[in-house]
């Protein structure tokens, strides 16, 4: 990481200096907001992280509980998810204390005795090559935790303001600046009742399956339920199953069918347990279905194989059902073209579904994520607020695709054994279903379509493995400077900036004509530059729009001081000089990266990246002006930039 850009500091790098005025807790909500976080789910906590890097843009997350959570529900991080992570700075931490899912196995029933299980199969659980990042078992309170530790540590220094429940919200939409008007009651019992009023730019509802916020602007979840009954439970167990650290499907004659998913710390296991189907219209609580009834159904699945329970840490039962909102704003389809959006909805208020496909927490981050850049490109002024529309495009897609694969997956899942799986060769439904699908489970199978912000795919064969829309696929490289190893990919961090990344044709990149020279130099100086036209006076050169460039020559052929000076920026209150934008092939342990994305060699080309980490374009290097077009299509010139409401900022 980089620190120490305006000045030493001693200490740790990761604690920023709070901006002025922000070192002192708010006890208190104020009038106005730029932004109002209803919930501190996966996806409310992930907006604020990302927001609260920008003190000059007023954030304030709400929830309805006293405090934060000790044992979350969801648990599995997708690969993807981690990639994320690793944008906010916990990656490392996440991996250091999690479960990571290496393999999973498959039982089905056995033959001769069908009472009795045996395993079926086995599979890595995350292809070669997917992600650097593992397949991950976490508690979802120490997601949270390390969110909630990246804001304690921003500039913004933000926290939670805990027992506030929304009442109600209205949308006045010529009401100005702030054209939400909320209403807040508090819970605490020293202020138990009162009302709470402040007006906002924008409000978020993060709030959950029976969301408060989805409800005030006239939006429902739609769906069905597929009256199938399961239950999950955390235990401490002695057991003989041989496969019980290892992520596993099991599927009985008789019984019903169990999820095993190791939890972390090397003890702690979680099984969804397959229970009795639901009657039409009925509902899960009026079983009343007890812990001793999970422990027995699971005993009995297990057969031959014992299951002692010795301490449950957490246990609930619940109904599969897959629920979607029609949009993801407040604004109507046939108003698009009038009116812009200032309320929105994320995760569980506007998708639900089982937790089986281990996409719930994932898939809402993911929303967040999306918004959030959108956000503080709109509130900066980078941007005009019509970009705001993209988020209800693009996500609604996104949960549209995971309902559907959701009610596939549960109804497999729910399956009895066909004829002849017990005896035959073939692996049963479930388990081809599960490998057919696995990079869906890890994240992946995102794609934005074409729009403003996602480029046409006319460039794509210059680099085949960066497909437009998909997520930035890292691979390993080699930084110029220092010979260092990374991942390309890590160079995208959770700061609303857009990355360009040149991968030079061949020849010798110091030539005066070279490719990259000829960019840098249009980049720097040319008057339709977007680096220049959007970039405001007095910032770094590369605080809206990030230029990496990636070399064909090893690290030891170049010479660090014959590069074009836009690849060498000076920066900062000291004008110190950035020597990571530029990185050659990992030729030393055979990765090179240009064969790995088949990056066309005698053309190179330039990757455009997303603030989210989805590539936006790809272009060739020398198309200086679709480059400008591409950028001016979405974003303003740098004089459109909003003043900071609360002075400089100062940060390692």
């Amino acid at each position: 990481m980089q620190y120490h850009l305006d000045g030493f500091q001693p200490g740790d790098p990761e604690q920023f200096d709070a901006a002025p005025g922000r070192d002192l807790e708010e006890s208190d909500l104020p009038a106005t907001v730029d932004v109002l976080i209803v919930g501190c789910g996966p996806a409310g906590l992930t907006l604020a992280a990302q927001l609260a890097a920008f003190p000059e843009i007023s954030t304030r997350i709400v929830e309805r509980k006293p405090g934060r959570i000790e044992k979350g529900q969801a648990d599995g991080i997708s690969c993807r998810s981690m990639e994320m992570f690793n944008a906010f700075g916990f990656a490392e931490k996440v991996m250091k204390q999690g479960y990571w899912v290496n393999e999973t196995t498959f039982w089905k029933p056995e033959g001769k005795r069908p009472e009795h299980i045996v395993r079926n199969g086995r599979i890595q659980d995350v292809e070669d090559g997917l992600s650097e990042m593992p397949h991950i078992i976490l508690n979802q309170a120490r997601v949270h935790d390390m969110y909630l530790e990246v804001m304690r540590k921003s500039p913004s220094r933000l926290t939670p303001d805990y027992d506030l429940q929304l009442v109600d919200l209205s949308i006045e939409v010529e009401a100005g600046d702030y054209p939400v008007s909320v209403r807040l009651e508090r819970l605490d019992e020293a202020r138990k009742g009162e009302i709470v009023e402040l007006r906002a730019r924008y409000v978020v509802g993060c709030d959950g399956a029976r969301s408060s916020v989805r409800e005030s602007i006239g939006r429902e979840l739609v769906g069905d339920s597929a009256n199938q009954a399961w239950g999950v439970m955390d235990v401490l167990a002695v057991t003989d199953f041989p496969d019980i650290r290892c992520k596993t499907l099991i599927q009985s004659a008789a019984e019903g069918n169990i999820i095993i998913i190791p939890r972390e710390g090397g003890y702690l296991t979680r099984l969804y347990i397959e229970l009795d189907k639901l009657k039409p219209g009925e509902r899960v609580a009026g079983r009343n279905i007890t812990i001793d009834q999970l422990v027995a159904t699971a005993q009995r699945i297990f057969q031959p194989y014992s299951l002692e329970v010795k301490e449950v840490a957490w246990w609930s039962v619940y109904e599969i059902g897959q629920r979607l909102t029609d949009k993801f704003d407040d604004v109507p389809d046939d108003e698009i073209a009038a009116r812009l959006p200032h309320v929105f909805i994320a995760g569980d208020a506007c998708h639900t579904h089982s937790p089986k496909a281990g996409q719930g927490m994932n898939v809402s981050m993911g929303d967040a994520f999306n918004l959030g850049w959108k956000l503080v490109s709109v509130l900066k002024g980078r941007c005009p607020p019509e970009i705001l529309h993209s988020y209800s495009a693009e996500r609604q897609a996104v949960a549209m695709d995971l309902i559907e694969f959701d009610r596939e997956w549960s109804r497999i899942m729910s399956e009895r054994p066909q004829t002849g799986e017990a005896d035959g060769e073939e692996a049963p439904r479930f388990q081809r279903y599960f490998i057919q699908h696995g990079r869906y489970t890890a994240g992946m199978s995102v794609t934005y379509a074409p729009s403003v912000l996602t480029g046409k795919p006319d460039w794509q064969k210059l680099a085949p493995g960066f497909p437009i829309g998909a997520r930035f696929h890292s691979a390993p490289v080699v930084r110029l400077a220092d010979a260092k190893p990374v991942e390309l990919g890590h160079t995208v961090k959770a700061d609303a900036r857009w990355r360009l990344y040149a991968f030079c044709p061949a020849g010798d990149p110091a030539e005066k004509d070279s490719a990259i020279r000829q960019l840098c130099g249009f980049l720097a100086e040319g008057t339709a530059s977007p680096v220049r036209n959007h970039t405001p006076d007095g910032e770094d050169i590369d605080s809206v729009i990030d230029l990496r460039a990636i070399f064909q020559q090893g690290f030891r052929d170049l010479a660090l001081e014959a590069m074009p000076g836009l690849l060498l920026p000076k920066k900062g209150r000291l004008g110190l000089v950035d020597y990571e934008k530029m990185f050659c092939p990992d030729l030393k342990s055979g990765r090179d990266i240009f064969e790995m994305r088949g990056i066309d060699r005698q053309q190179g080309c330039l990757v455009i990246v997303r603030p989210d980490q989805y590539v936006a374009h790809i272009l060739p290097i020398d198309a200086h002006d679709e480059l400008s077009t591409f950028f001016a299509g979405f974003m303003l010139p740098a004089a459109h930039e909003r003043q900071s409401d609360v002075g400089p900022v100062s940060s390692n």
